[in-house]
């Protein structure tokens, strides 16, 4: 068949029907005629046309038969269907319409006619498939545009968060550990069942971004105090301590330049809560048990854990064993006893 023409199966039981089709179609368009709907399968097999002529009472496999077929298929699905019948009852009409078809044609046709509503259809279709294609492509644009913001901003908040971090003496691989380790427990909860309800809610990959702020209040603490290699006075660690509120007040006067923003959200609840405490002692607000949110608390677990396995200015690395212990026995003091069950189940993975 030409390459430049369109192409149109006709289906019909009736060969009167088929040579009068094919006799008014065939200087416009390239023409298949076949006289069954399984014959129309058979070959949809290998080609597929731009459009279908296909009659409803047919013996055997109707055209409604063949068109619910069609319509099931992936590849079959979006090829046009015209009905031809010899019935005129709006009933008939409407079921046919129903199932997919894009007009019906009464029989016996005019051959003008016919010609016209296929020049209708068949533009339509054209435009509808360049109007697909334009909103796909539209589509990646915008998808590798947003993604070209996404790293940019990824990368500005590493860097921010990595110049902080470095400012108490850590590196900047502290926060990619934390984002990492943040990544297994969400998994693990997820497993787990642990807190289905509150996390099903979340987009986690904004959720795993936002977390590389939980520090940004160190910005606001001297670095004679984030530096210090010996333990802190009472009044230095009550300093130390603000970074919290810091960082949660720095990120609330963001949000009211962008508002709406689920990213700030999230890193305003990590750098608020993640020093609270299950007790209750914890800081800046003494929030005990659930009333801490969530994400302080699974924050407080992987933040702790890596400050542990870590060489700080005040002490050394210690080994994973001791730094495991450490953070189950804070399980019901320090954390919440759940995320700890989850943590013991996610060892090897730490």
């Amino acid at each position: 068949m030409g390459k430049d023409r369109q192409t149109v199966f006709m289906v019909d039981d009736d060969a009167t029907n088929l040579a009068v089709g094919a006799s008014a179609l065939d200087g416009y368009y390239d023409v298949l005629t076949l006289n069954s709907g399984q014959k129309l399968l058979k070959v949809l097999e290998r080609n597929i046309p731009d459009l279908i002529l296909l009659d409803v009472e047919m013996p055997d496999m109707n055209g409604y038969d063949v068109i619910n077929l069609l319509k099931e298929k992936k590849e079959t699905k979006h090829i046009p269907v015209i009905f031809l019948t010899a019935k005129t009852d709006g009933e008939s009409e409407y079921e046919g319409l129903s199932l997919g078809a894009i007009d019906y044609i009464t029989k016996p046709f005019s051959p003008p006619l016919l010609l016209k509503r296929l020049e209708v259809h068949l533009l339509l279709a054209s435009r509808t498939n360049e109007l697909a294609e334009f909103n796909q492509k539209l589509r990646e644009m915008v998808e590798a545009k947003t993604k070209a913001v996404i790293e940019l901003q990824d990368g500005l908040l590493k860097t921010v968060a990595n110049l902080i971090e470095r400012r108490d003496g850590t590196t900047g691989d502290h926060v990619e550990r934390v984002q990492h380790y943040l990544g297994i427990l969400l998994r693990g909860m997820e497993k787990m069942g642990v807190y289905e309800k509150e996390s099903s809610r979340w987009d986690m990959d904004l959720l795993l971004r936002s977390s590389q702020l939980h520090d940004i209040g160190k910005i606001a603490i001297k670095d004679s105090i984030l530096q210090k290699p010996g333990r802190l006075t009472p009044e230095e660690f009550e300093e130390i301590k603000k970074h919290a509120s810091i960082g949660a007040q720095i990120i609330a006067e963001i949000e009211e330049t962008t508002p709406g923003q689920d990213f700030l959200k999230y890193a305003k609840i990590f750098a608020a809560s993640h020093h609270e405490r299950w007790d209750g002692q914890g800081y800046p607000n003494k929030l005990k048990g659930e009333s801490i949110p969530l994400l302080g608390r699974m924050m407080a677990v992987v933040d702790v854990y890596d400050a542990l396995v870590s060489e700080r200015p005040y002490k050394e690395a210690f080994p994973k064993e001791k730094a495991v212990k450490m953070i189950l026995d804070g399980s019901g003091t320090q954390f919440d006893p759940a995320l700890i069950e989850v943590f013991k189940s996610l060892l090897d993975e730490l």
